[in-house]
């Protein structure tokens, strides 16, 4: 009896420690994890946080930027106040002119709103900040994206569908900084938020 008492623990023990019980970072990606496009990097927003885990001062002269991204359901959420989901997030981008960012710059950015995840152009120039809609994308699904640099504008693009900008920067190609993902806005992120990028 005492046998069988033990078998059953041990088998209990081994069930729930390597069975269906499975933790939320399980299911995540990490820096390793290959995709049909190849590797990507975990961003991870945490809870309470505007900034990435993975922010770093990286200087750059692109005249494209391009790189694949996976949103997970963590890019589901509800902000305290109501108005503030209509803040836009920060997903990728760069500083430019040799500028701080929030006076030229050019980003995606993202938010759920209105049932949708929505993907941004987002910009600074001289100071003064806009941003137009490009598209709607999916949870789950791999989105190409890219902002190209011309002399007087950026061309945002994911998944083939393009919306062109103002671009006011004097430098030949956007020279600055790289700017990694962001949550707000007014609000931090409500719970850990994970993004995953590759650039191309």
């Amino acid at each position: 009896m005492k046998t069988c008492l033990t078998k059953s623990i041990i088998w209990g023990v081994l069930l729930f420690t390597t069975g269906s019980c499975t933790r939320p970072e399980d299911d995540i990606y990490t820096p390793e994890t290959t995709s049909t496009s190849g590797l990507f990097q975990l961003y991870r927003i945490p809870h309470g946080q505007h900034y990435s885990d993975q922010s770093f001062f990286i200087a750059t002269n692109y005249d494209e930027l391009k790189f694949t991204v996976k949103f997970d359901s963590t890019a589901v959420y509800t902000t305290q106040i109501p108005e503030n989901q209509y803040d836009i997030n920060k997903l990728y981008g760069f500083a430019d002119n040799n500028a701080q960012h929030q006076e030229f710059s050019a980003r995606i950015g993202w938010r759920w709103s209105d049932g949708a995840l929505r993907l941004f152009g987002y910009i600074y120039n001289n100071g003064i900040r806009s941003s137009e809609e490009i598209t709607a994308v999916a949870i789950g699904s791999e989105h190409n994206c890219s902002i190209r640099v011309t002399p007087d504008t950026y061309i945002f693009t994911v998944n083939q569908i393009s919306k062109t900008m103002p671009r006011m920067s004097t430098t030949v190609k956007a020279t600055g900084y790289k700017l990694f993902p962001y949550f707000g806005g007014d609000e931090t992120a409500p719970h850990d938020i994970y993004i995953r990028i590759k650039e191309k």
